[in-house]
């Protein structure tokens, strides 16, 4: 769980990085070769990038895009070869794509088993960009990960002097410091927050700190006030915290209630099928999982994959969840965890 963890969080923090380079209009297959990449057509993709060579096409863009398909395919060595290969493009003046793919070469090496070397490149980031939060973040993370917690807390406390008022961030390093064993250091970060002050804060944040200090009556009173002001972010929460104090039926209507009125949302679809589940409702925590991933671009596709595998599976229907099992580890072939699943439901 601690190395899931931290993959998550890595590739969040990557995930901004996607199409943020302009293309010019003669990169047409470099431009396909992405498309397949978001569609997690990888060896496509491949293909299409060397078509994109062939003709001529932008010789970076193309081994960028390489290294993206190759981290889909799990071939980290290759990945990290065709991201330095991009680098080696470079006019030796240190522009934003240079960055892009700085951070895409550490995630190849982490991925890799090659966490020092991920490290040196956050290194290196930050010595040329003294304010780069991403690059505190996420060689913290590494650091927390080897057990090297003094590091580890001098990256996130320097992340938080650059900007205190980022609690996604903080958050996400109790999250990390929770995943390795550090979780009353986590709530500390939490707690220090609040302590500091939370006239600065909205309601959605006050609850959702409380959340994870684990003060629920308080989580439930500020994320209630935030409900009312808009945002399905403090419903979601609002619906978990019911969760936890054991009203799972109030909690499921929270959701329904805002499903019904709001725009369908993959990430609430997605906390009612887990909630249904609780409540032993498999068939319709099916079915809102599979809404969600009837909701173009997602962005949690993976997970919803899975969930409708476990939704099959406590219904009984073996062979549709190893049916979905097989096309899922053709998508996501770095999920053990699934390989050991899949070999169980092949034997049901």
């Amino acid at each position: 769980m601690k190395k899931k963890y931290s993959a998550a969080m890595l590739a969040a923090a990557l995930a901004v990085m996607l199409g943020g380079c302009g293309l010019a209009g003669k990169n047409e297959n470099y431009s396909a070769g992405m498309e397949s990449v978001a569609a997690l057509e990888y060896d496509n993709a491949i293909a299409l990038f060397a078509a994109a060579r062939e003709a001529g096409e932008n010789e970076r863009l193309i081994s960028r895009g390489e290294g993206m398909a190759y981290m889909g395919k799990t071939m980290y060595a290759e990945a990290a070869q065709a991201f330095e290969t991009a680098l080696s493009f470079s006019d030796g003046r240190i522009n934003s794509m240079d960055y892009d793919i700085n951070y895409y070469l550490a995630a190849a090496y982490y991925k890799n088993g090659e966490p020092n070397k991920a490290i040196d490149i956050y290194s290196a980031i930050i010595a040329l960009k003294a304010g780069e939060k991403d690059a505190y973040y996420l060689r913290g993370v590494i650091y927390a990960e080897q057990g090297n917690l003094d590091l580890a807390r001098a990256d996130f406390d320097k992340l938080i002097s650059i900007d205190k008022s980022d609690y996604d961030k903080l958050i996400n390093i109790y999250g990390v410091l929770d995943a390795n064993g550090y979780k009353e250091l986590g709530q500390q970060y939490l707690q220090t927050a609040m302590d500091a002050g939370t006239k600065d804060m909205t309601n959605y944040e006050k609850g959702r700190i409380c959340y994870y200090l684990e003060d629920y009556e308080n989580a439930r009173i500020y994320l209630e006030k935030a409900r009312e002001e808009g945002g399905y972010e403090a419903v979601l929460f609002l619906g978990k915290t019911y969760e936890i104090l054991g009203d799972i039926n109030y909690a499921i209507s929270v959701y329904n209630s805002w499903l019904e009125n709001e725009e369908p949302n993959a990430r609430m679809l997605n906390q009612l099928g887990l909630c249904k589940m609780r409540a032993e409702d498999y068939a319709g925590a099916l079915t809102a999982f599979q809404s969600a991933i009837n909701i173009e671009d997602n962005g949690m596709m993976q997970t919803l994959k899975m969930n409708e595998i476990v939704a099959y599976e406590r219904l009984g229907q073996y062979q549709e969840a190893a049916s979905r099992m097989s096309s899922y580890l053709a998508a996501y072939p770095d999920d053990e965890t699934a390989k050991r699943e899949y070999e169980f439901l092949k034997t049901r």
